[in-house]
């Protein structure tokens, strides 16, 4: 398939009726089927999550986007799906729980409802229809019914019984909803996707998943119409050019009210009037590289905030705890991302070099940021699940313990409780949490927390910022605030030239 318009952006919404309806199973089985006829795939998720965007990229081979309309904003998302569609032949978007569940019960806030009529995609509802026959149309036409605008072109049934029992659901469904079922899975108990679990990243590069998804596919296509599911997508209105966020237009960015200037535009502007010498010095020492950790342990990652931090002016270095690396060299900075510290907290407990590195690095007041795992892994102990307790970097004076019950779940409105060089003092931005663990500091009276956070259950503080550590359970989204990746990296860059005897 070749795209002849280029405003062109062949998409689905895959969304369920519920969690547990089977559309990560389509949503795999699809983007590999439509691979395996030889066309170049881009895949989305709605919402926060880490886990299905790894799914999607082992499938693909391309790094899958998160898409939220409230951790951002609908024209960010708009401006996202542009940029990364682009090229594509057919761009697949994973829903999140049921079509309309999302922040706020009374309405489409952060559910897939609102990516959907943001992106102006079309929907294919995956519906769990175990046990009935008719009945099945009345939920789909309840779909339907509860917001109009929405555009649910299709339906794919999950866990027939039989051909016949497909046979009767889709009649129903096409007579009552006017819209076309185009396939079925069996009801094949054994087809379920992993749970999160340890292993997903090893795993996936072991290629031990991959007969997973060959399995997924073959089950989609043995009862799916595939050129109707395409015709769908082709069918989706064309994407306006305009829309494609462009990172490197910085005067854009400076339009925005939210962005602060920093030394680091300067640097790039005024080279431009330099003399050849000057110019390359003055971009060497503009480019402050952020050493990022990302292995199994630490991969919780939104694409976008590496980008945005790229954009910014920053250089990224990856590094493997896990494979016995410290900090590189050359860092000006440090980001230590979400993962599953816990599972290997003997491997860094360890690494002897990288928990030195950390405890140098805030010595030496190089900017630190860590989110949830790598919150785990400054405390003094990180405790896992089967009791055992190793020393992690000691940087923040608390034990961390793991526990069988969900600590945490939900988006989160962050709000600076002091300057830092992420936010200044009642900055917000937005994110989400997710975790296992509890953070237990030994004067929790005289905590210096990074954030107030707001979310289902009202306010709470949390984290911890001391110096330029910046360190909490909360995932950020960068892009629900422009001006964060810019003093991030603008606060890099003046480590930078202060190591190298420089001044801003």
């Amino acid at each position: 398939m070749s795209i002849s318009n280029q405003h062109a952006r062949p998409r689905l919404i895959i969304a369920g009726t519920g969690s547990g309806a089977g559309k990560t199973t389509v949503t795999l089985g699809l983007m590999k089927a439509l691979a395996r006829s030889g066309m170049s795939v881009q895949g989305f998720k709605c919402g926060p999550d880490y886990i299905d965007p790894t799914y999607h990229t082992a499938v693909t081979g391309r790094a899958s986007r998160n898409l939220d309309a409230w951790m951002t904003s609908p024209e960010y998302v708009r401006e996202a799906f542009a940029k990364a569609s682009a090229g594509h032949d057919i761009s697949i978007i994973e829903g999140v729980m049921g079509l309309y569940d999302g922040k706020d019960p009374l309405s489409n806030t952060g559910s897939t409802a609102e990516i959907a009529l943001v992106t102006q995609t079309p929907v294919i509802l995956v519906v769990d229809v175990r046990s009935m026959a008719r009945s099945a149309a009345a939920i789909v036409l309840g779909f339907q019914q509860l917001e109009p605008e929405l555009n649910i072109a299709g339906v794919i049934v999950n866990r027939c019984g039989s051909a016949g029992h497909y046979s009767i659901v889709k009649k129903a469904i096409e007579q009552m909803c006017g819209i076309p079922v185009v396939g079925w899975l069996k009801r094949e108990e054994d087809m379920s996707i992993p749970e999160r679990h340890l292993g997903l990243v090893p795993a996936i590069e072991r290629g031990e998943l991959e007969p997973l998804f060959e399995r997924a596919a073959d089950a989609l296509l043995e009862g799916t119409d595939l050129d109707a599911i395409i015709a769908i997508a082709k069918a989706a209105p064309d994407i306006e050019e305009e829309l494609i966020m462009n990172h490197e237009d910085i005067s854009r960015q400076k339009s925005d009210p939210m962005f602060t200037t920093t030394r680091t535009d300067v640097y790039l502007e005024s080279s431009e009037d330099s003399t050849s010498g000057d110019c390359d010095e003055r971009r060497t020492l503009s480019s402050p590289v952020i050493a990022v950790a990302r292995d199994a342990a630490f991969n919780f990652y939104y694409p976008d905030n590496l980008e945005l931090l790229e954009a910014a002016g920053a250089g990224l270095k990856y590094f493997s705890p896990l494979a016995g690396e410290g900090i590189p060299s050359e860092a000006d900075g440090i980001y230590l991302g979400g993962g599953f510290p816990e599972e290997f907290a003997a491997l860094i407990a360890d690494n002897v070099s990288f928990l030195e590195g950390l405890r140098e690095a805030v010595r030496s007041e190089m900017p630190l940021f860590a989110e949830c795992g790598g919150y785990m892994v400054l405390a003094e102990t990180l405790t896992n699940r089967e009791g055992l307790t190793f020393n992690m970097a000691g940087i923040i004076p608390a034990q961390v313990q793991m526990q069988a019950k969900r600590a945490a779940l939900g988006y989160r409105e962050a709000r600076a409780v002091e300057d830092s060089f992420l936010l200044k003092k009642g900055e917000v931005i937005r994110g989400h949490e997710f975790h296992y663990s509890t953070m237990t500091y030994q004067e929790e009276g005289n905590i210096p927390y990074a954030y107030e956070t707001k979310g289902l259950r009202g306010m709470k503080q949390e984290g911890y910022a001391r110096g330029n550590v910046v360190a909490g359970y909360t995932h950020v989204h960068l892009g629900s605030h422009p001006g964060a990746a810019g003093r991030w990296v603008q606060h890099c860059l003046s480590y930078r030239l202060r190591r190298s005897g420089q001044h801003i």
